[in-house]
């Protein structure tokens, strides 16, 4: 699938493309806006260089044209002038994401993508990775399928503060902060896209463990499944530029922001566009456990 408005470029085999010959920060006509999208959910993640025009401003308004726009985060407070952006100012304020994951998946509507722009970056490091789901299940053997067909996982953004002794005062005072309201939803560990219908694996570093199964059983599976995803084959490595935009489909990806930058600056800001309930391959959908998420989805709370 090519466009007629701009140049996509793949950046690896099985995921990722550049977008060139757009400018983010205009008024672009829905049929860019529509290609965009298509680019997104057949690549995944998509990239575009040189945008520095935009603002956080025009990062809402870009991420606006494909869907209601969430608040920052369920519980990290978000800038003061943007309630839609969260700001992320590795080894400054934010403890830094170097585990793979999907976007917010403890709430019950787990966006449906993310869009991030890249305000200060390293000379040298913190790049970011972003595997496939999709191929990574179609990666899978015919029992291992089977299996993972059959799952639920429990996700959460509780930690094991175990491991966190270790921490800076600032990654410990984040991750407070980050846990102040405790969510936990259901989720299929083999999820249906809703635009493209493939099915593709839905787990990653929220999850806590698979309904029915004991934790060391689930850890056991749950990094059996995640060296699928994580293959390099899956992957796509994106080297910043200030001015980036990044923005992936978060109902078939995971990502991981590399931290190997030391004490230099990492700075970017992020937008999530409101997803909708993860179904299974039964038909089944995903249910919160603890925490309601209306807010952040902006969504009228559902009461008994």
């Amino acid at each position: 699938m090519g466009s007629q408005y701009f140049d996509i470029k793949p950046v690896a085999g099985r995921i990722g493309a550049e977008i060139i010959g757009v400018n983010l920060s205009s008024n672009l006509s829905d049929d860019i806006i529509s290609d965009i999208r298509k680019t997104l959910v057949k690549h995944k993640v998509i990239f575009f260089r040189d945008q520095q025009q935009l603002d956080a401003d025009g990062q809402v308004a870009f991420a606006r044209r494909f869907g209601e726009v969430t608040t920052a985060h369920p519980t990290v407070p978000s800038l003061p002038e943007n309630p839609e952006v969260l700001d992320l100012n590795y080894g400054r304020t934010t403890s830094r994401a170097n585990s793979w994951h999907t976007d917010v998946t403890f709430v019950d509507r787990p966006p449906l993508g993310s869009i991030l722009r890249a305000l200060d970056i390293p000379p040298t490091g913190g790049d970011t990775i972003w595997a496939n789901s999709v191929t990574a299940y179609q990666d899978l053997p015919i029992h291992l399928r089977n299996l993972a067909d059959q799952l639920w996982a429990v996700h959460s953004n509780k930690y094991d503060y175990a491991t966190a002794f270790d921490l800076p005062e600032y990654a410990k005072a984040y991750r407070a902060v980050f846990t102040s309201t405790v969510y936990e939803t259901l989720h299929p560990v083999v999820r249906v896209h809703p635009e493209s219908g493939e099915r593709g694996l839905f787990i990653g570093g929220f999850v806590r463990q698979f309904r029915g199964l004991s934790t060391t059983e689930s850890d056991d599976i749950l990094r059996l499944l995640q060296a699928y995803i994580t293959r390099p084959e899956n992957t796509v490595r994106w080297r910043w530029q200030v001015g980036d935009v990044a923005f992936w489909d978060n109902r078939a990806t995971q990502h991981y922001a590399i931290a190997d930058y030391g004490d230099q600056p990492r700075h970017v800001q992020r937008v999530t566009i409101v997803g909708d309930l993860p179904v299974g391959i039964d038909g089944k959908q995903s249910e919160a456990i603890k925490g309601d998420a209306s807010e952040y989805n902006r969504r009228e709370a559902v009461t008994a």
